[in-house]
């Protein structure tokens, strides 16, 4: 076929799932002319899984997304149908908003929002190659034989790269939701002599809402108080649909175990590797024989749709089979079903083959985001294109990589896991995986992370100012509270009502709120002086005092965990030469070339010992 030249870019993208939207935004956002390639418009921002922003932990993800300047939390606030914040009975280091959308309108306003994006220009075209030209991305190909050349190509091709769909005995080539899979793609990249590997994740049966018996299940309301995703947003609507709640039971187990071998997973047709935090109902069924029963989230797939979406039920049965046992379930007796559930098979990266900017080691100039990397889930997709973004931005720009690192966000967190322990089965981030989850949390994102966005050239000026006047707000009344004293007679109704003891001498109202029955509304009996606030400032000045000392613990922890970070290794540092270093650990140390003795200490395979021979030859270096 003969390839035709046509326009050149500064950055193109390929996919335009989670990943590709974020990355083509930030791109453009920070003044790279950019291409975003999709295999079909009407995937772009697709949630071909459950229709939900946000989570345990991946609701960080978002707010971070947000504070340096991405679009998924705006895009959420305009198009959810109910929100929720998560571990609510928990501390604040595990509060997670999580929102059902609209998945149709969530779609549409995000393609918008490329379609509005100065900069950037959204195509409909199939990749079938890279182009490179010493060592370097310089562009793609086309199917139809257009050559679009750049400075940097960003892959976010998501589950369509050699997407493969697995219904009981039925298996054929396919993306996700019946879109067309990048075939053509996956077999270059492996020409190109990229390792891919084979991942797969499931989704469940949609059924109409019409025909299922509400009444029988038990309802899961929203909140009445809406926490808004964006730091640009004081307020954001109100929930319009309630979810679900019903549960499987012996019958249901029963159907599953008697036609596992049916199953694609079991009987022998699946190869890629599963996420094992969200299993298939028979997989959940085969290795929990315990469990009486299963927990199932009927979800609203959006407000001008009837279907609904059955959360924990992923299958790869065939369609006869997955009737039986959805029907077995109470509510679902009757139910008619629009959609079957599947699994899909899908190729991906190594992400060990990526330096912490997302770019690839042996390619300059071609960065990887998404579930091409080995992660799952819309929130870690979008924040690691928001990142490959960047970076690709940068790049073209001449200047050093952006990187986050583990103590500054979730985003961090995520990205150093992939590129430095790399992945055995799709990863998904939980709050579990941040060791100062206590200081990253969702509330303060913009307080950490905005003005790093702005002097990047992402955040926006109005982000930015928002940002300037929230942390002043929350810094001027923290000082308040600690230089505002209360005589004992003046707060010895408060106490008595609470059932605390009466007070000896006067004490600040920071050093009351400290306490265990006093919360920061509660205080506005003993405070006449209170400015007006947003519930947001309010919300954060309570966390900052109440938690003051284990704040500063985990400060003092960060502190020790920056000094090895700030330990640099060299790119060439020649670890086979070490003496008392294991072999496995030269070998891991060799592949991964970590840029810091913090980093080589989370690689797997390598012991506190050889760390402790690395820190010894480095000194006698220094001393040289």
């Amino acid at each position: 076929m003969r390839h035709y030249e046509m326009e050149s870019y500064d950055v193109i993208v390929v996919g335009a799932g989670h990943a590709g939207c974020e990355a083509g935004l930030a791109s453009a956002r920070m003044g790279a002319r950019t291409l975003v390639l999709s295999i079909q418009l009407d995937a772009v921002a697709l949630m071909a899984c459950n229709p939900a922003i946000g989570g345990t932990g991946k609701g960080q993800l978002v707010k971070e997304i947000d504070a340096l300047g991405g679009e998924m939390g705006l895009v959420i606030d305009k198009t959810f149908i109910q929100s929720r914040m998560l571990n609510r009975t928990k501390g604040p280091a595990v509060h997670s908003p999580r929102a059902q959308a609209d998945k149709r309108r969530y779609h549409e306003e995000m393609k918008a929002a490329l379609e509005r994006q100065d900069g950037l220009c959204l195509k409909q075209g199939e990749v079938v190659d890279l182009i490179l030209e010493d060592g370097r991305a310089r562009g793609v190909l086309l199917r139809t034989g257009a050559v679009y050349r750049a400075r940097a190509v960003i892959l976010a091709t998501g589950t369509f790269l050699g997407g493969r769909v697995f219904m009981g005995e039925s298996t054929y080539e396919s993306g996700p939701c019946g879109f067309a899979p990048a075939t053509a793609l996956a077999a270059a990249l492996r020409a190109r002599g990229l390792a891919l590997r084979r991942f797969k994740t499931g989704t469940p049966a949609r059924a109409l809402a019409r025909s299922l018996h509400f009444e029988r299940m038990e309802e899961q309301k929203g909140d009445a108080e809406i926490i808004p995703f964006s730091f640009m947003n004081d307020a954001a609507g109100e929930n319009k649909v309630s979810c679900r709640l019903t549960w499987t039971n012996a019958r249901t187990h029963e159907i599953i175990r008697d036609n596992l071998t049916r199953s694609s997973l079991y009987g022998g047709l699946i190869k890629g590797v599963g996420p094992r935090y969200c299993p298939s109902i028979e997989d959940k069924v085969h290795r929990f024989p315990d469990r009486e029963r299963h927990g199932l989230f009927i979800e609203p797939e959006g407000l001008s749709t009837d279907e609904v979406y059955i959360q924990g039920m992923s299958t790869s049965m065939p369609e006869d089979v997955q009737q039986a046992f959805y029907r077995s379930i109470p509510g679902l007796e009757d139910a008619v079903f629009t959609r079957a559930g599947y699994s899909i098979e899908y190729d991906c990266i190594d992400p060990l083959s990526l330096y912490p900017s997302l770019e690839h080691k042996e390619i300059a100039g071609l960065f990887c985001a998404g579930q091409f990397n080995g992660s799952s889930g819309y929130e870690e997709a979008a924040a690691q294109g928001l990142m490959a973004g960047i970076n690709a931005a940068l790049l073209v720009r001449g200047a050093a990589p952006f990187v986050l690192d583990r103590a500054e966000a979730y985003i961090g967190v995520l990205i150093d896991d992939l590129v430095t322990k790399g992945v055995e089965e799709p990863y998904r981030m939980m709050t579990a995986r941040a060791e100062y989850r206590l200081t990253l949390r969702q509330d303060n994102a913009d307080l950490r992370l905005t003005e790093k966005g702005y002097a990047i050239g992402l955040a926006s000026r109005e982000r930015y100012e928002l940002y300037l006047r929230a942390k002043k707000e929350t810094e001027a009344e923290v000082a308040r509270l600690r230089g505002t004293t209360v005589r004992p007679a003046e707060a010895e109704t408060f106490l008595t009502e609470r059932g605390l003891a009466p007070l000896t001498g006067g004490i600040s109202l920071a050093e009351l709120l400290k306490r265990p029955q006093v919360d920061y509304a509660a205080l506005s009996a003993l405070d006449k002086d209170r400015p007006a606030l947003s519930a947001r400032t309010c919300a954060r000045v309570e966390i900052q005092i109440k938690y003051e000392g284990y704040i500063e613990k985990q400060r003092l922890q960060i502190e020790r965990f920056k000094r090895l970070e700030d330990r640099r290794l060299p790119e060439d540092f020649d670890y086979l030469a070490l003496a008392g270093i294991r072999q496995e650990a030269k070998q891991r140390l060799c592949k991964i070339r970590p840029r810091s003795v913090g980093q080589a200490a989370r690689i797997s395979g390598v012991s506190p010992a050889d760390i402790n021979v690395l820190l010894i030859h480095l000194k006698k270096e220094e001393r040289r």
